[in-house]
């Protein structure tokens, strides 16, 4: 029976201990022999309730406007100095309002397990069959109910360090809350107000979002494809059977995975500086003049091009790794069949390999291609987000979507703007992840 018919079966049918379950939590299984299970329900209700009065619906009370009374300066006459009082902070009343209403869901969901807990008690001890005890409730924690137990604790830790944070900063994209006109203590709701600077090409700050988005989607694209091209690449040329010393080659190409990315990252950022090791070594063999250096971060092609090709060479050991396990894995059959059949080798490439390394990769592509679009170490720690070709612009010709964010929310306390992007980041992510992954083979002719 589904857990909604088990409380809607509960209050219909249960009887009068049942009934009153619904306002006095547990007295239906203090009534049927469950006197400790009955009195941990019913202290829960009473301390949700007494946090209610106390604080919560002050919490929820203040949601609404967010608070109203600024911080004051007063002069003390007696001590000769400023005191400041303490004024509303709005941040924090948001942060209480959205924990209370999250509180109060959590709540619900308990006093619907009490209800059934109650009328199951009831069934069992009008039926004549045992009731069980606290202590064999307490058993049954490490046998049939073992899942309760292990699931319980991590999804509390979801639930608090994940969907309070999350619904947190969803809310704080429908405020004001931002260094622009000092909006850092006291903010407001504004409803779509943020979405709408934000969508506006006319403005600085709408032009600077679809020149990132166009950007973000151009990185993610090549940054993936030219990982998992090159990566086929290497794997191909590695796996076949007239390559000898296969185990030295890999590990040639895997033994960058060995050194922290951040690690690399920075000294080939020091490396492409003008004064860096490429530009001199250019210099003292001619190719370019002693007063010149190649724009590796200073020009905006320059630098896009370059982020681009030094990811490939961090990135395609990885993809070396994955698809050489699927090579591995096609069966040898299918070759043999399409020689006796006379397909050349780019044929069977195209009609074998290609096809079944597809079929397998494209949740790992999906994956590599989301994870890209939120590559905020290759981008922050090579380019820093640079060239920036315009002084007015909170971005730089090479910064993402999240670089931006982080730009926006740590240097510049754009908190609202920040929390929009963040949310229209995942909503294209999830809508094009789903989309692709839906109508992909892996999908359609897997066993999900």
């Amino acid at each position: 029976m589904k857990e909604k018919e088990t409380c809607i079966a509960a209050i219909k049918n249960g009887g009068i201990e049942t009934k009153l379950s619904m306002f006095l939590m547990g007295f239906g299984n203090i009534v049927h022999k469950q006197k400790i299970k009955g009195l941990l329900f019913m202290a829960a209700e009473i301390a949700y309730i007494v946090f209610m009065l106390v604080n919560g619906i002050h919490f929820i009370s203040m949601l609404g406007s967010l608070g109203s009374v600024p911080q004051k300066e007063v002069w003390d006459e007696a001590q000769q100095v400023y005191l400041y009082t303490r004024g509303d902070q709005s941040v924090l009343i948001l942060l209480y309002g959205v924990a209370t209403v999250l509180l109060s869901l959590l709540m619900v969901w308990g006093w619907r397990g009490a209800l059934k807990s109650a009328y199951k008690a009831e069934c069992l001890d009008k039926s004549g069959h045992h009731v069980n005890t606290f202590a064999e409730d307490v058993k049954s924690l490490l046998n049939e109910n073992l899942h309760r137990l292990l699931m319980t604790p991590p999804m509390l830790f979801i639930f608090g360090l994940t969907i309070l944070p999350l619904i947190f900063m969803i809310c704080m994209a429908f405020t004001n809350y931002s260094k622009i006109g000092n909006h850092l203590m006291l903010f407001d709701w504004v409803g779509l107000e943020n979405f709408k600077a934000l969508f506006d090409s006319n403005s600085i700050l709408g032009s600077t979002f679809w020149s990132v988005l166009g950007w973000t989607l151009v990185w993610a694209f090549f940054a993936t494809f030219t990982n998992y091209i090159f990566g086929m690449i290497l794997s191909l040329v590695i796996n076949r059977k007239e390559t000898r010393a296969k185990g030295f080659w890999r590990f040639c190409f895997v033994l960058s995975c060995a050194v922290p990315m951040f690690v690399s990252l920075l000294i080939m950022r020091t490396m492409l500086q003008p004064n860096g090791a490429v530009n001199v070594l250019l210099r003292n063999l001619g190719i370019i003049a002693q007063d010149a250096s190649l724009p590796f971060f200073t020009d905006p092609t320059w630098a896009r091009v370059t982020v681009i090709v030094i990811n490939i060479w961090v990135g395609v050991p990885y993809t070396l790794l994955q698809l050489t396990g699927v090579l591995q894995n096609i069966p040898a059959e299918l070759y043999e069949a399409a020689k006796v059949d006379g397909a050349n080798a780019i044929q069977r490439f195209f009609k074998i390999t290609l096809p079944y390394m597809l079929y397998v990769t494209t949740p790992y592509l999906i994956v590599t291609f989301t994870g890209n679009v939120n590559n905020f170490n290759i981008i922050y720690l090579l380019s820093g987000g640079d060239p920036v070709t315009d002084l007015a612009s909170t971005a730089g010709k090479t910064d993402l979507l999240v670089t931006w964010l982080y730009k926006l929310t740590v240097d510049k306390q754009y908190y609202n703007i920040g929390a929009v992007i963040g949310i229209l980041t995942f909503i294209i992510l999830a809508a094009g992840a789903l989309l692709t992954y839906r109508n992909s083979k892996s999908y359609k002719e897997g066993e999900f």
